[in-house]
């Protein structure tokens, strides 16, 4: 017996007991409650009746590196993981919001380079900066960006490296990472990406 059909059983013994209750008992205190139990009783039969949806974690996607052949394919699995796995959407928003808690993504693929975007995922604490926006008023974001190469999120080299290639493609930008470049299985893995060495005036100006 599952656990639905149980608690239907008991509603129904609740509305038969209020039944009861108002056909056999004149006194009006048990009377009121027998009404409340009937009630109640049909509002949780109601509820009950609602197809349950089982509360899933979002499925992880798989990255097959032999289904990799173009960097559009790569940016199709990073727009994926950056929806599922990666968690990016949890704080971040792709278009402008007030309740956003992380900056803006929008647009960001053709203001950062690839090799910032990626010290920014890896090492998002290497740069502080109270407000990412360049218009309206300073705004403080509340959230504090992970490292999402490491626990709770992990993503490989390869599913970062994917996530910045939909960065860079949802910005209209050409996409500057080859399939060639990702970690086959068995083999070597390839250096990681490093930010290019800028100056400090043109970080903030990226930003």
């Amino acid at each position: 017996m599952s656990e639905v059909v149980r608690l239907q059983l008991i509603c129904l013994s609740v509305i038969g007991c209020g039944i009861l209750i108002l056909l056999f008992i004149k006194s009006v205190f048990p009377r009121v409650i027998g009404f409340v139990a009937i009630v109640l009783g049909l509002f949780m039969l109601t509820a009950l009746a609602v197809p349950q949806m089982a509360s899933l974690p979002p499925v992880e996607e798989k990255f097959d590196i032999a289904t990799v052949k173009t960097p559009t394919d790569l940016a199709a699995i990073g727009q994926k993981i950056f929806f599922s796995k990666g968690q990016c959407a949890l704080c971040h928003t792709i278009g402008p919001s007030e309740s956003a808690r992380c900056p803006d993504l929008k647009g960001i693929g053709a203001k950062l380079t690839r090799e910032f975007l990626y010290e920014s995922l890896t090492q998002p604490q290497a740069y502080i900066y109270k407000d990412y926006r360049h218009e309206g008023l300073p705004k403080m974001y509340p959230a504090e960006m992970p490292a999402i190469n490491k626990n709770p999120i992990g993503l490989s080299r390869n599913e970062i490296l994917s996530v910045i290639a939909f960065l860079q493609q949802m910005s209209g930008e050409p996409i500057s990472i080859n399939p060639s470049e990702l970690d086959v299985p068995g083999q070597a893995p390839a250096a990681p990406v490093k930010a290019a060495q800028s100056s400090p005036m043109a970080v903030a100006q990226a930003h």
